[in-house]
């Protein structure tokens, strides 16, 4: 009679067959005119074929996971990827130029916005040439969005896109409201980037800028902001005409609510996705915006819930216009 817990204590004791893979991963490289792309195609499990999207990364030097160490150490695109071939659906995720893998030999004050859009084509064609794929899509995060809303006009192979936290407004405008949300940026401080912004929406570089904002305005990286600031996010997405959805998180202190309106006001039949609680890394945070900033170094933490199936749902079954 003493036999049975015993028995059962011993069945609980034993290790657990591990799961079954849902994904497989293979490296991809593609040559560009000045260099090379390096990125990850992650597969789901199965013989296919899959539809695939192309994950565009945002701005900095964002690797292909998501992450810019230290600040963000999420692995947001690594995490939506997995999440996305475990409901079918392939992706590639790739190093921007000159980060990680992703080595080329172009100077930094000869690149510009479009030389990001080409880069995108170039990874799009790549996957237009895998008869494993049925369909290719892209998803843009950030300045990803815009890149990715620009390369999808270009291509008319490309199926739909998500535009995910994407600004809806002039680059110019949504920096000049980072600036001043942040509590730590002293008013001088606030008042020199706009002074900047204005200068550069105008075409005209900057010879003097504060130490402190070099990493945005260094004299090499201007000509690269100028050619961004000619795009508008809103008047480019009124162009496509593939189904489009809009994702926003309520608690994005990077990218406010606005933007996504905007987006959606320029493109009428493109679907919403509001994710309540999701900031712009894509995890669940709160509002306040030093304690929003913290959780971007926060590994362990998962996508928000509605994100990956809300992303699949549409990329699955698309709308039309």
């Amino acid at each position: 009679m003493r036999l049975a817990p015993l028995l059962a204590l011993a069945v609980l004791l034993m290790p657990r067959p591990a799961l079954a893979a849902q994904f497989r991963e293979e490296a991809v490289s593609v040559s560009i005119p000045s260099g090379k792309l390096a990125g990850t195609l992650m597969l789901p499990d199965g013989a296919g074929p899959f539809p695939v999207a192309l994950i565009i990364a945002g701005s900095g030097p964002t690797d292909r996971n998501g992450n810019s160490p230290p600040l963000v150490t999420v692995s947001a695109y690594q995490k939506l990827a997995q999440g996305l071939a475990a409901r079918g659906i392939a992706t590639l995720r790739y190093d921007k130029r000159s980060i990680g893998a992703s080595a080329v030999t172009q100077p930094e004050s000869d690149v510009r916005f479009d030389d990001f859009v080409d880069d995108a084509l170039a990874l799009t064609a790549l996957l237009e040439r895998d008869n494993r794929f049925t369909s290719v899509a892209i998803i843009g995060h950030s300045e990803g969005s815009l890149i990715g809303i620009v390369a999808a006009e270009r291509d008319p192979r490309v199926s739909a896109l998500v535009s995910l936290e994407g600004a809806g407004r002039n680059l110019a405008t949504i920096i000049d409201e980072q600036i001043q949300q942040n509590p730590n940026n002293p008013p001088a401080l606030v008042n020199e980037v706009k002074a900047i912004n204005a200068s550069l929406l105008g075409g005209k570089t900057v010879s003097n800028v504060d130490p402190l904002l070099a990493a945005m305005y260094r004299p090499s990286v201007q000509p690269f902001v100028i050619s961004e600031f000619r795009y508008d996010p809103a008047r480019e997405i009124a162009k496509l005409t593939i189904p489009v959805l809009i994702v926003h998180g309520s608690t994005d202190v990077q990218v406010s609510a606005k933007d996504a309106q905007a987006l959606e006001a320029a493109d009428p039949s493109a679907r919403v996705l509001n994710v309540p609680g999701m900031n712009h890394v894509l995890i669940d945070a709160p509002a306040d915006w030093k304690a929003n900033i913290s959780t971007y170094s926060n590994a362990d933490a998962p996508l928000s819930a509605p994100l990956v199936p809300g992303i699949a749902g549409f990329l699955l079954a698309p709308t039309a216009k």
